[in-house]
């Protein structure tokens, strides 16, 4: 029998189904919490795992998971998904980066050092933009950027929170229908996709911010796309936002440690078996 660690730091509907499927699959799964756990990684890093055949990393946050999977690769684990991927996925720079050096379609973004060059890059790019932190998820402190003296007073707040905010990343606006596209690819396929509209007086279309989920259609330039966006960043599980612009599809993230308790209800793909029966096809070979 396959046995894999499922590394988390919350429970959420997504685990549980994880869990679920394994059993159903005939998948050990050994869930792990990061939070009580703590490894000796000047000899064998890979004790909390010992006997797992590989991991599945589904840690809420970023850093904590990030280096979990450092950790279980360094000492001959394989993770899902991977810490370079992880890595690329969880920095909107280095996504960005990425996307353009495998020619995926993606919104024109300047990044700052300063609030001065901040400003000067934003009178380039012009108005209206929009400013992200370039670590985080849920869309939380993403800023429209709608004149000069706000964003300039944004940015300079912004400076004051902390090494990682005087990054700044500011992207055009782009000008689509009030909803997004998010496709699951897991391996070389999609698997999925939604549209994501955003709540009544909320311009974000994440769900976890009331963002509505509604089936969207796999076409062939969705999944091309989806499938050149996947590849850019290394592949894996991931989910791919889409924007429709004036000038076609624009890929502007790339999720690697998905959610889909939206999903699997409106759409009826059965992703956490996809996942399951993906880890357990990768820790065979």
């Amino acid at each position: 029998m396959v046995r894999v660690a499922l590394i988390f730091d919350r429970i959420r509907w997504e685990e549980k189904a994880l869990l679920a499927a394994a059993r159903e699959l005939n998948v050990d799964m050994i869930p792990i919490d990061a939070k009580d756990v703590f490894f000796e990684i000047t000899s064998d890093g890979n004790l909390v795992c010992k006997g797992a055949d590989g991991a599945l990393q589904r840690c809420v946050s970023y850093f904590r998971g990030l280096h979990i999977a450092a950790i279980l690769e360094t000492f001959s684990l394989r993770v899902v998904n991977p810490f370079q991927v992880s890595l690329i996925c969880g920095n909107k720079l280095l996504t960005t980066l990425a996307l353009v050096k495998a020619g995926v379609p993606t919104p024109m973004t300047f990044v700052a050092f300063s609030v001065d060059g901040a400003m000067r890059a934003l009178n380039k790019l012009g108005l209206p933009a929009v400013l992200k932190p370039i670590i985080g998820s849920w869309g939380r402190m993403v800023s429209p950027l709608t004149d000069f003296m706000s964003s300039r007073a944004l940015f300079e707040t912004m400076s004051e929170m902390g090494p990682l905010y005087k990054i700044f990343y500011i992207q055009d606006m782009i000008n689509k229908p009030q909803r997004d596209i998010r496709t699951f690819v897991i391996g070389d396929e999609v698997v999925a996709a939604i549209y994501r509209y955003a709540k009544e007086g909320e311009w974000r279309t994440n769900t976890a911010r009331g963002g509505r989920a509604v089936p969207c259609p796999l076409t062939d330039e969705l999944v091309d796309i989806s499938l050149k966006a996947a590849n850019a960043v290394g592949g894996g599980v991931l989910g791919v936002d889409i924007m429709e612009s004036e000038n076609g599809l624009l890929v502007h993230e790339v999720n690697s440690t998905i959610e889909f308790k939206n999903t699997v209800p409106v759409t009826g793909v059965d992703i956490p078996g996809l996942i399951i029966r993906y880890v357990k096809d990768l820790v065979r070979r």
